[in-house]
C-alpha cells in the first residue's frame, strides 16, 4: 500500500482530470506513480513538461531505457525496474539486454558507456571524472546527447525516489531487483 496518497480518477480535482486524459491519451493508463505526483498538480505538471522535453532530442528510445533501467536497480526502485522492463520491451530491447542494463551495461558497446556514465553520474553526483567525459566522447556521443543522458538521470532519480518514498504499488508486471553479487 502506498505510504503517499494515490489520487484516483474519482477524487481527481478538474485540473488533475484533465492532466490524467492527458496521460490516458498517451499511455492508454495512468501509472501508480503519476497518481502519487497528482497530489501536487504544480509537480505532476513539472514532471510531465521535464519528461516531454527528455524524449525528444538525440538520444534513442533504446539508450532513453537502458538508463532507465540501469538506475532504477542501482538505485533499488523496485517499481521503477518494474515499469521500465515493460517500457524497454515496447521500444524493443530483450530481455538478455535489460538484465545487461540492470547489471550496469549493455550488450550494444556504445550504449554500455552511456549506462556506465549515468550510473557515475548518479553514484558520484555529478561528479565525474574528466576521463569519464572523455570515454563517452570518444563513443561518439555528442555534447547535446551528455547533456540529455543528464537530464535522464535527473529525471530517473526523481521518480526512483518518488517510487521508493511512496512505496506505491506495482501497476506493471512485477519485477523484482537483482540479487546483489
Amino acid at each position: 500500500m502506498s505510504r503517499i496518497n494515490l489520487v484516483t480518477p474519482e477524487q481527481a480535482t478538474s485540473e488533475q482530470a484533465e492532466l490524467y486524459a492527458a496521460i490516458t491519451s498517451q499511455l492508454g493508463m495512468v501509472p501508480n506513480f503519476l497518481k502519487v505526483f497528482a497530489n501536487s498538480p504544480t509537480a505532476l505538471k513539472a514532471f510531465l513538461g521535464l519528461h516531454s522535453i527528455a524524449n525528444e532530442g538525440e538520444l534513442t528510445a533504446k539508450t532513453k531505457e537502458r538508463i532507465a533501467l540501469g538506475l532504477a536497480e542501482q538505485n533499488a526502485c523496485e517499481y521503477c525496474v518494474s515499469a521500465h522492463t515493460a517500457i524497454g520491451k515496447g521500444v524493443g530491447l530483450t530481455e538478455d539486454e535489460m538484465a545487461e542494463n540492470r547489471a550496469g551495461g549493455s550488450q550494444d558497446a556504445q550504449a554500455a558507456i552511456a549506462v556506465k556514465f549515468a550510473r557515475s553520474l548518479a553514484e558520484h553526483n555529478g561528479e565525474v571524472t574528466t576521463a569519464e567525459l572523455l570515454e563517452i566522447r570518444n563513443a561518439g556521443y555528442s555534447d547535446a546527447e551528455i547533456v540529455e543522458i543528464i537530464t535522464h538521470v535527473g529525471m530517473n532519480i526523481m521518480t526512483n525516489i518518488l517510487g521508493k518514498a511512496s512505496r506505491v504499488a506495482i501497476d506493471f508486471p512485477k519485477i523484482s531487483l537483482q540479487k546483489a553479487s
